[in-house]
């Protein structure tokens, strides 16, 4: 029988359609394949990107020149530009500001033909040194109100350039759906004076249906209400609100979950397109006449990583209603993916 199920965190209905059961080899297409004839993420290529803003370079190697391991450049084609003031306006009944911002592209390897699921716990965790070094230092902005990191595997997810890598934009004002999760967090802490995350991973750790991996640091399972098949949760099991305040061994942590899932997902769809998005906290400046906003998010807020493979697109319900169907039950999916040989 289908049911219908409600995620506190995003205020979200997903229809839990059983009744279709869908497999993982229901999922496994033929993906589609890039080319590339000169790829300028990989070594030798510095000079065909834009000046990097931040490199690891254990050999103390020259800036944009070869021997570096993580390599950060400003998107050449970036949706959103640096320069500039957001001169937000009305016309009429619309607003309207400058598209400002900063849009980055985080190279996670020199190596060309690395699979992101065949990156080590340790190069995982120098990709979130860059991710860490950056957040702080675009922080310092007081136009950006938020950054968003998020990874896109496969053309199908977006990406177009099939050398591994990940991409940041801070934005101006607040996604809605952050701003709906920091409501219902900040909401929940009020009426209870506990983390609501915190409350939905003891649920979890309890229930263990959903779970797919879990050790002293980190979690993995697939949500209550996945709005997607196969979609999970990679959530810290120490409260934490901030993604930028993680210890360097924390991050080697973080590497061997991040590697672990990834591969498990590789075993069990074929390598299948996906997004991975980091859920942080916003910027914790204080905004002109908006003193006390978001002054909590250090007690109700709890960052963590959705990742969602790309292997079913939203058609005419979800449009129409905004509510989600999968056709796979998430407890089914976190069995898949913990019996997974990797």
């Amino acid at each position: 029988m289908s049911e219908l199920r409600w995620d506190p965190l995003i205020d979200s209905w997903v229809v839990i359609a059983e009744s279709r059961g869908r497999r993982p080899a229901d999922f496994i297409t033929e993906r589609k394949r890039i080319v590339t004839t000169v790829c300028p993420f990989c070594y030798g290529h510095e000079d065909k990107t834009p000046a990097e803003v931040y490199a690891l370079r254990p050999d103390a190697s020259r800036p944009n020149q070869p021997g570096w391991r993580v390599r950060v450049i400003p998107n050449k084609y970036p949706m959103l530009r640096i320069e500039g003031q957001l001169d937000a306006r009305g016309e009429g009944l619309y607003d309207v500001m400058n598209g400002v911002g900063a849009h980055e592209v985080i190279i996670e390897t020199p190596d060309h033909d690395r699979h992101p699921a065949d990156l080590h716990a340790t190069e995982l965790a120098q990709v979130f040194r860059a991710f860490r070094s950056r957040l702080i230092d675009l922080r310092r902005d007081k136009r950006f109100r938020h950054i968003v990191i998020y990874k896109n595997h496969g053309l199908e997810a977006g990406a177009t350039i099939p050398h591994t890598h990940s991409q940041l934009l801070a934005l101006p004002i607040l996604p809605p759906h952050l701003r709906t999760a920091l409501r219902a967090s900040r909401d929940y802490f009020r009426r209870k004076e506990r983390c609501l995350m915190c409350d939905l991973l003891a649920q979890e750790l309890h229930d263990g249906r959903r779970l797919v991996r879990v050790d002293d640091a980190y979690a993995v399972f697939a949500p209550f209400a996945s709005r997607h098949p196969f979609s999970l949760r990679i959530v810290p099991r120490r409260h934490s609100h901030d993604f930028a305040l993680l210890t360097d061994q924390t991050m080697i942590a973080l590497g061997e979950t991040m590697h672990d899932i990834m591969g498990r997902l590789r075993a069990v769809l074929r390598d299948p397109p996906f997004n991975l998005v980091l859920h942080n906290a916003p910027s914790a400046l204080p905004r002109p006449g908006r003193s006390d906003c978001w002054g909590s998010l250090s007690c109700d807020y709890h960052w963590y990583f959705e990742l969602t493979p790309k292997i079913m697109d939203p058609a005419g319900f979800e449009g129409g209603t905004g509510f989600f169907i999968n056709p796979t039950p998430p407890e089914d999916a976190a069995r898949y993916l913990r019996e997974a040989v990797v």
